[in-house]
């Protein structure tokens, strides 16, 4: 879906008629498959869909959902950026390594976030203004970033962080809601007004359908990616504070294969691997269904590798699927018009 079919309503259609184009889209079959899973799951297990049951779901991949808000932006925009999983590793190590060493954990988390902020503008830096490749330069820097985490810690692990911070990860602020559950539909509302329905999201969209159209409309290409980079930094650090205060703990292989998760929740949400296209809606769908997929094989007591691998397939069938989907479309909106012309004459 584009930024205009995203944005705008054409005149005099009704909510039902939108409801109705929005079901046969991709995301209206994302919600049917959403539907099935829960189905599935639910035989499986009785009782699965109680809110308590959802809600471990969330908090279980709470921080790759988080991240997976920046990476749609970048996606649309025709970017991605591969590091994100080391940035949040650094930045829990570099918080842990700081308060080991007596440094106080209110500067050590302060510095952390700076660290996920210089991590995003030393991409942004290469991608936007530099015009290299996005794939390589956040291939490489995933490399490195991950190396200066291990660094820190070399095989350590650090456990014994303060307590308030624990309590921040491990236990619920409001009712059944933890802290990042609560964080994530704050952020997922912002990061949503900001794609479908601000300037800044149009710019975002226009970038990723054709730079050289953007450039020529007036907008600021390299300007827009350095902020897209750098809001990937510092939400990627914040995540990995999320990650550390859930799990009471910090190693250097903190959050290391999480690009797969996050990466798949985007592209199986309708964002085209190529930019210019896919909503959030779709994304929290895909999201929806990821983590209930993994539940259900759970449930199922398959292997975390054969989890892994049903990931792999739908980070392959998520690439393909809205690509054949937009084709039959496209193929059957041709037949219905050839259909007409021939009534006519």
């Amino acid at each position: 879906m584009s930024a205009k079919e995203a944005t705008l309503t054409p005149p005099g259609e009704g909510f039902l008629t939108v409801a109705w184009r929005r079901l046969r889209s991709w995301e209206g079959l994302l919600l049917v498959l959403l539907f099935a899973i829960f189905a599935i799951n639910t035989a499986l297990a009785p009782g699965y869909l109680t809110v308590g049951n959802q809600i471990n779901l969330f908090i279980l991949s709470i921080e790759k959902i988080i991240v997976a808000l920046t990476m749609t932006f970048l996606i649309i925009n025709g970017e991605i950026d591969l590091s994100a999983p080391s940035i949040m590793g650094l930045a829990a190590c570099v918080t842990a390594f700081l308060f080991s060493t007596g440094v106080g954990f209110g500067v050590a988390l302060l510095i952390a976030i700076c660290v996920g902020l210089i991590c995003g503008m030393f991409n942004g830096f290469w991608v936007a203004r530099v015009g290299l490749n996005s794939l390589v330069v956040t291939l490489a820097t995933q490399i490195a970033f991950r190396g200066l985490a291990r660094v820190f810690l070399e095989d350590r692990s650090i456990g014994k962080l303060p307590e308030w911070f624990n309590r921040l990860g491990q236990q619920n602020l409001i009712g059944p809601f933890p802290f990042a559950l609560l964080l994530f539909f704050a952020l997922f509302l912002v990061a949503l007004v900001i794609l479908q329905y601000s300037g800044f999201g149009r710019q975002v969209y226009v970038i990723g359908n054709s730079k050289d159209v953007a450039r020529y409309s007036g907008v600021r290409v390299p300007r827009v990616k350095f902020i897209l980079y750098v809001a990937s930094g510092l939400v990627s650090a914040l995540a990995g504070l999320l990650l550390a205060a859930r799990l009471g703990a910090v190693r250097g292989d903190l959050a290391q294969g999480y690009e797969l998760d996050i990466i798949t929740m985007s592209l199986l949400g309708g964002v085209s691997i190529f930019g210019g296209s896919g909503t959030l809606y779709g994304v929290f769908l895909s999201i929806m269904i990821i983590l209930n997929v993994r539940n259900g094989m759970g449930l199922a007591s398959l292997s975390g590798h054969f989890q892994t691998g049903v990931i792999g397939v739908l980070l392959i069938l998520s690439v393909l699927g809205p690509n054949l989907f937009n084709q039959a479309r496209a193929a059957a909106q041709r037949r219905r018009l050839q259909a007409a012309l021939r009534e006519r004459t």
